[in-house]
């Protein structure tokens, strides 16, 4: 880990959780240089959990996430950007310019993690590819993240979320049987499943670094991280040459199984995956001779019957207001669910009751509700102690803290635009 003496002071932990216990990751200093969401993502749950996280921004313009999305009264932070950048510390430098990548290097020296979603041979175009990063810190674990890799024909293509989900094989089944692919949803999932699996990288080279003293690069796609999502999509072709089609709401392993609208005008999903779900959800339906032998009882008959099997549970859930079906299905035990607006799920008691929403008070914003942590850890839970910070925010400080740079230098590199 980098030397404990050379870290700027860790941020406060969130007022209302107290001073709590000691964080899992404290001690590790992360530089996150990557924009908008795949990769940063990763280093914003490392800051939960306790690293130092130090957001290297571009001095004029910063990270382009702080104009992507809702814009607030700040001109520097979205919404989008108050939730991503939590835990992290805004130091601005331009690595284009000899003094800025100097300092940058002298950061590394005293880090643990890097990460940097740039198109592959542009940290090398600028001279701190690998090569030069390891030898100034041979412990170094640099997370690479791209739309395809460091590696491959494909490896200089720009990519999106947008595009992981298209190429990844995700999009293809979106939507309903005949009909046009949609996108899986208006979330970049391939951006957050990347960081994701990037994390867990990076946690596998520190392991694996308590052994052998050396970083490691961790490399992945986007396109990669929402391939490896897809069950057993692959095996089916490669043993069978089936291609699974887009089957809207429902799966072709179980039914009844997708999203059944109720009388009130309320949606939710039901999955019955097994003949015994389907059992229950016949005594919820007071039909209980739908699960007999004789007639749906075994999956494969009802999979040969889909649609008949389907059009009785459309017809009962339309006869039902949510509420009562719910409480039908539950009692039952079947797997039953809202199908949640983000208005229900600020009133439900199950996200209130696990911390899910999160409520800070931004500086020139007001009010801001983002996610909470995830996962719980029962011993050394994460916290959220800032949402994005203000464009180099904390430069001074970390510069000051971890580099001993003058409060005369730091002017005159801001005079320069260097920082």
């Amino acid at each position: 880990m980098a030397q404990e003496q050379d870290r700027a002071a860790a941020p406060a932990p969130n007022a209302a959780d107290g001073p709590g216990p000691g964080l899992a990751l404290d001690g590790l200093r992360v530089i996150d240089l990557g924009t908008f969401l795949a990769g940063p993502y990763a280093a914003s749950v490392m800051g939960e959990f306790g690293a130092e996280v130090l957001k290297v921004e571009h001095p004029l313009a910063g990270d382009p996430m702080r104009r992507f999305g809702t814009a607030t009264s700040r001109p520097d932070a979205t919404l989008a950007w108050l939730s991503e950048g939590r835990n992290k510390k805004s130091v601005t430098l331009d690595l284009r310019r000899e003094e800025g990548a100097a300092l940058f290097k002298r950061l590394i020296a005293k880090s643990d993690v890097l990460i940097e979603n740039f198109r592959p041979g542009t940290m090398e175009e600028w001279g701190l590819g690998w090569d030069v990063l390891s030898a100034i810190n041979p412990g170094l674990v640099m997370l690479r993240v791209s739309g395809y890799g460091q590696t491959g024909p494909y490896r200089r293509r720009p990519g999106f979320a947008h595009i992981a989900h298209a190429f990844g094989g995700l999009s293809y089944h979106a939507g309903f049987p005949g009909e046009s692919p949609v996108t899986p949803s208006s979330s970049p999932l391939g951006d957050y499943m990347s960081s994701l699996m990037g994390l867990i990288g990076v946690l596998i080279a520190l392991r694996e670094r308590e052994e052998s003293g050396l970083g490691q690069v961790v490399d992945i796609g986007i396109y990669e991280a929402v391939f490896r999502q897809l069950d057993e999509i692959a095996p089916a072709y490669g043993l069978f040459g089936k291609v699974r089609e887009r089957e809207g709401a429902g799966s072709f392993v179980a039914v009844p199984h997708g999203h059944f609208r109720t009388r009130d005008g309320h949606w939710v999903a039901i999955a019955c995956t097994t003949d015994k779900m389907f059992e229950r959800l016949a005594e919820a339906m007071e039909r209980p001779q739908l699960a007999s032998s004789s007639t749906y009882g075994e999956q494969r008959k009802r999979l040969a019957a889909r649609d008949a099997v389907n059009a009785i549970v459309i017809e009962w859930a339309g006869a039902l207001d949510r509420e009562e079906l719910l409480r039908r299905c539950l009692e039952k035990e079947v797997p039953v669910g809202k199908l949640n607006s983000i208005a229900d799920i600020f009133e439900d008691e199950q996200f209130l009751a696990r911390g899910n929403l999160a409520e800070f008070e931004a500086p020139g914003v007001g009010k801001v509700v983002v996610p909470g942590v995830v996962p719980t850890l029962s011993e050394t839970p994460g916290r959220i102690s800032t949402l994005g910070q203000r464009l180099g925010e904390s430069t001074d400080a970390v510069l000051s803290a971890l580099l001993g740079l003058s409060a005369d230098e730091l002017a005159s590199l801001r005079a320069r635009k260097i920082v």
